[in-house]
């Protein structure tokens, strides 16, 4: 039964990491490979470490494994929103078929901060989006 769920766990680990990387190279812009490739991987790898975890069996390696699962999912979102970010900042367009851009208006480049809502839009969204 163990080797079925690790089969299982690899498997899916494998396809989700696969996908990963089809969408690296089928998405138009940074922003969207960045969340295709944060999403997939992190679910991929964390399958493939929880593959190995029962597969070995010991405390030991399930207390390492959470370990490294909690770590990669803290982390993974938080390193594609500082990279995105700062790729926006130093004049990375999204693609043109983006339909929202939080950001815009709001940057100020010479001081790097960001302001409030643009003047004549408001924080919350319409009922038609």
């Amino acid at each position: 039964m163990t080797e079925y769920l690790t089969a299982a766990l690899l498997v899916a680990g494998a396809v989700f990491t696969f996908l990963s990387a089809v969408g690296v190279a089928r998405m138009p812009d940074l922003y969207t490979r960045m969340q295709a490739t944060t999403k997939a991987t992190t679910l991929g790898l964390g399958l493939i470490v929880f593959a190995v975890a029962v597969n070995l069996g010991t405390p030991g390696v399930w207390l390492r494994a959470v370990a490294i699962v909690v770590f990669l999912y803290v982390t993974a979102p938080v390193a594609a929103h500082v990279i995105a970010r700062a790729a926006y900042f130093v004049g990375n367009q999204p693609w043109k078929g983006t339909q929202r851009d939080e950001l815009r208006g709001r940057y100020d480049p010479e001081t790097h901060r960001l302001a409030g809502a643009p003047s004549g839009e408001s924080q919350t969204p319409t009922s038609s989006e």
